[in-house]
Formats: C-alpha cells, sequence, structure tokens
C-alpha cells in the first residue's frame, strides 16, 4: 500500500511540475492547445497571471517531492495530506469555476493519492 500511495504521490507531484512548465514558460505555445475554451488573444495577455498560477503549482509539487523524502512516517503523510488537500480544494475550485476537466486532472488523482496515503499510514 505505501508504493501505491508513494506512485500516486510522484504522479501528482509530476503532475504539477508539468502544470507549472505550462503555465510559466509554455503558456503562448501549448498552452493555447490545452486550454481551447480561452480566446487566442487572452494568452499573450494573461501570461503573467498564468506564470504566477504556475509558480505556486510548483510550490505543491515541491511539496509533495519534499513529503516523499522525509523519512518519519507520519510527519511525511501530514506533509503529503497538506500538500494533497491544497491539490484537491483548488482541483474542486478550478472544476466549479473555470473548466469541469479540473476536477479529473487535479481533484481526483490528489484524493486517490489521500486514500491511498491514508491506507498505508493507518494504525
Amino acid at each position: 500500500m505505501k508504493l501505491v500511495s508513494d506512485l500516486l504521490i510522484a504522479f501528482v507531484a509530476a503532475l504539477h511540475l508539468y502544470i507549472l512548465w505550462l503555465e510559466m514558460f509554455a503558456w503562448t505555445t501549448r498552452g493555447r492547445k490545452v486550454f481551447k475554451s480561452l480566446p487566442a488573444d487572452l494568452f499573450e495577455k494573461t501570461k503573467t497571471l498564468a506564470a504566477n498560477q504556475g509558480l505556486y503549482n510548483g510550490f505543491l509539487a515541491a511539496g509533495l517531492v519534499w513529503s516523499l523524502l522525509i523519512s518519519d512516517p507520519a510527519w511525511s503523510a501530514n506533509t503529503a495530506y497538506f500538500f494533497l488537500t491544497c491539490i484537491f480544494v483548488a482541483g474542486i475550485y478550478g472544476a466549479l469555476t473555470a473548466q469541469k476537466r479540473i476536477l479529473f486532472v487535479q481533484a481526483v488523482p490528489a484524493a486517490l493519492a489521500i486514500i491511498f496515503t491514508y491506507l498505508a499510514n493507518r494504525a
């Protein structure tokens, strides 16, 4: 169970590193293809805002990677819970306010990682 938990945490971290790259460095190129619902003229105008969002996604990924490097099981799990919960809440909010797809891209993987982390660390 611990291996599945760690793999899910790593997957969510990798996903958020991809989002960091997309929003910070590829917003006006690849971002147009990923976020097709946004008008094309909006990408250049929102480049700085997207980069800011990307930076926050990088912080979330860093927190998850950190949780995997912590040797104390309780501290590691609690750190993972915190960052995964942040991602889950952001995914729910994004699904309600931006695109429903965000629910499946961000919130569901975070929820699965939370569940498996709980199962791996229960007494």
